[in-house]
């Protein structure tokens, strides 16, 4: 899927894909999207959760070679 933004935390754990997420969202405008990069197995949960908390849009996952890749839309306001 592409998106407008990306942010690759590779290597990184809970919660920094959560954090870096969150920090790269209040500089997007709303309806813009974005793509984190994870192989930190528990973003599958988490960005999920952190999404309907935040009332941000989970717009879905892909797996590849171990790297995981979330897809979010910044809640229109």
């Amino acid at each position: 899927m592409k998106t407008d933004y990306s942010v690759d935390t590779v290597g990184k754990f809970c919660p920094v894909p959560i954090i870096e997420a969150s920090n790269k969202i209040k500089e997007m405008t709303s309806g813009e999207t974005l793509t984190v990069i994870s192989d930190d197995e528990g973003i599958k949960n988490d960005m999920p959760n952190w999404c309907s908390l935040t009332g941000n849009e989970f717009l879905g996952m892909s797996e590849n070679n171990g790297e995981i890749s979330v897809y979010i839309r910044k809640a229109v306001t």
